[in-house]
C-alpha cells in the first residue's frame, strides 16, 4: 500500500511538471509539444515617397525637399482638381551659432553718453531663438488657389506676423475658348505677396523654412520683400518665362504723403530648359524702377532677419534693434533703379548658381544717386539617394557708396559723408535630408568689411565661426 501511494505520488509530480513550467513562462523548461511562437511581423522599409506629405492643391511648391530647384511655382502639374481644398503647413528652424568678431575702429563716444559707441558686444557660442511659419493653402477653383504665410515668431517679430497672402489663377475663371486658350500661357497673380524680382529669393531661407537654401545665411544685399499689386507671366512649353509686375513700393500699404510716392515697375526675362535627363540649364535677367517712396525696403524687407545674430554690433544693441546684423544694406530707402542677373545649371547632382545685380537710388534727404553692386558664386554638389547629402560653397561679394553718419561726439559735430566701401563673405556648408522633412546643415563663414571710416564700427571688422542649424517643413 505503501508502494502504491509513493508510486501514485510520483506520478502527480511528473504530471504536473510540463504545467509549472509552461506557467513560469521560460524557454528553457517549455515542453517540446508547446504551442510554438507567433513571430512579430518584419518592418516595412518606407521609401521616400512614404515619408512626404500627399499634396492635394495645384501649382504648389511644396516646402519640405521636393520644393529645391523650383523657382516659378509650376504652371501644369499632376495634381488633378477633385472640388474645394484646405491645407495647412509649417516650419522651423533652430540654430546653434558658433562666431566670433572684431573691428579697428577708433573710440567714438556720443555727446551725452559715457559709452564707447564702436565698442563690439561680447559673443560666444550658443543657440539661437527658433523661429517658425505657418502656411495656409487653399484651392478654390481649377486652376485657382489662395496661399497664405505667417511668421509665427521672426527676429525682428517675436509676434505673429502675416508675411504675405495672395489669389493665383493659372486658369479661366468662366469657359471661354480665346480665353481658356490664353490661360494656357499666361499666370495672374494678385494681392500682398514676395515680389518677383531676381532669382536669390528662391534659393534663400525665408524665416523658418531653411530647406532651399544650401547654406545657413543668405547673400550679403538680400533682395527679398513683400509689396501690394499684381504679377503676370508668360510661359510656355519651351521654357520661355516673362514677367511684368506694378506694385505699391513699400512692404505695407500707405495712402499718406501720396506726392512721395510712385508705383513700383519690376520686370523680368529669361528661359528654363531641362534640356536631357541630366542637363538643366536656367538665364533670368531682371529689372526693378521706383522713381520715388517713403520706405523702400527692397534690400531689408525680410522681416526674419539675418542667421548671424549680434556680429559687429555694440555693446549696447539687441537681438531685433538691428535684426540684419551682417548683412548690406546701401540705404535706398526713396528712389532705387536696380536690375540682376542669374545664371543656373545644374547638370545630375551638380548646381552652379549665380548672382550679378546692380544698383543706384537715394535717401529722401540726398539730391544724387549712389551706386551698389554684388557679385555672388554658389557651387553645390548633391548626392547619395534622393540626392539627400549635398555640400556647398560661396563666395560674395558686395560694393557700394554708402551715406554714413557719425553722430557727434568726442571726434567732433556730427558728420556725414559718402564712402566708397566692400564686404566679402566666403561659406562652406554640409548637410543631409534625414527625411524629405527633416534637414540638418553646418556651415563655415568668413566674412571681412573694407575702406570704412576709423569712425565706423564696420572698420576693419570681420566675423568667422560655424553655424548648425536644423529645420522642419511640412
Amino acid at each position: 500500500m505503501k508502494a502504491n501511494t509513493l508510486t501514485i505520488l510520483a506520478a502527480i509530480a511528473l504530471s504536473a511538471m510540463p504545467l509549472a513550467a509552461q506557467d513560469n513562462g521560460t524557454a528553457e523548461t517549455q515542453s517540446a509539444d508547446s504551442t510554438p511562437k507567433v513571430e512579430a511581423p518584419a518592418k516595412k522599409e518606407l521609401s521616400r515617397e512614404d515619408l512626404m506629405s500627399k499634396i492635394g492643391i495645384s501649382r504648389l511648391r511644396p516646402v519640405d525637399q521636393r520644393g529645391i530647384n523650383i523657382f516659378e511655382t509650376p504652371k501644369k502639374d499632376a495634381v488633378p482638381y477633385t472640388g474645394f481644398a484646405l491645407e495647412f503647413g509649417a516650419a522651423f528652424t533652430q540654430q546653434f551659432q558658433g562666431l566670433g568678431h572684431a573691428n579697428t575702429a577708433a573710440t567714438v563716444t556720443p555727446v551725452g553718453s559715457t559709452a564707447n559707441a564702436n565698442a563690439l558686444m561680447e559673443i560666444g557660442h550658443g543657440p539661437n531663438n527658433a523661429v517658425a511659419n505657418a502656411y495656409i493653402n487653399a484651392q478654390l477653383a481649377p486652376g485657382i488657389r489662395v496661399a497664405m504665410t505667417s511668421y509665427l515668431s521672426a527676429r525682428h517679430h517675436n509676434e505673429t506676423w502675416v508675411k504675405d497672402g495672395y489669389l493665383l489663377i493659372d486658369e479661366s475663371p468662366v469657359h471661354f475658348a480665346p480665353l481658356d486658350k490664353l490661360m494656357q500661357y499666361v499666370t495672374v497673380k494678385a494681392g500682398h505677396f514676395e515680389i518677383n524680382y531676381g532669382d536669390t529669393h528662391f534659393r534663400r531661407t525665408d524665416n523658418g523654412n531653411a530647406m532651399y537654401n544650401p547654406f545657413v545665411g543668405n547673400t550679403l544685399l538680400d533682395p527679398m520683400t513683400t509689396e501690394i499689386g499684381g504679377e503676370v507671366y508668360l510661359r510656355n512649353e519651351w521654357g520661355v518665362i516673362a514677367m511684368v509686375s506694378a506694385l505699391g513700393g513699400e512692404s505695407r500699404g500707405m495712402v499718406t504723403k501720396p506726392s512721395d510716392r510712385s508705383i513700383a515697375i519690376v520686370s523680368k526675362l529669361g528661359f528654363d530648359r531641362q534640356f536631357s535627363r541630366d542637363l538643366r540649364v536656367r538665364l533670368t535677367g531682371s529689372t526693378f524702377n521706383q522713381p520715388s517712396s517713403t520706405n523702400q525696403t527692397l534690400y531689408q524687407g525680410d522681416r526674419g532677419g539675418s542667421r548671424y545674430y549680434l556680429v559687429l554690433e555694440n555693446t549696447v544693441a539687441t537681438e531685433a534693434a538691428n535684426a540684419w546684423s551682417g548683412n548690406w544694406n546701401p540705404g535706398f530707402s526713396d528712389k532705387l533703379q536696380a536690375s540682376t542677373i542669374n545664371p543656373f545649371i545644374k547638370y545630375r547632382g551638380l548646381e552652379l548658381f549665380g548672382d550679378f545685380h546692380h544698383a543706384q537710388g537715394r535717401k529722401a534727404s540726398e539730391t544724387a544717386n549712389r551706386k551698389a553692386s554684388q557679385q555672388d558664386y554658389e557651387m553645390v554638389y548633391r548626392f547619395g539617394g534622393s540626392e539627400k547629402f549635398f555640400v556647398g560653397t560661396r563666395y560674395n561679394t558686395a560694393d557700394a557708396t554708402m551715406n554714413l553718419t557719425r553722430p557727434a561726439s568726442n571726434l567732433g559735430p556730427a558728420l556725414t559723408q559718402n564712402a566708397d566701401v566692400g564686404a566679402k563673405r566666403s561659406q562652406t556648408s554640409a548637410g543631409w535630408f534625414i527625411t524629405p522633412s527633416i534637414m540638418v546643415k553646418g556651415e563655415y563663414v568668413t566674412q571681412k568689411y573694407r575702406d570704412f571710416p576709423t569712425w565706423d564700427i564696420r572698420n576693419g571688422g570681420k566675423f568667422d565661426g560655424f553655424m548648425i542649424e536644423g529645420t522642419v517643413a511640412f
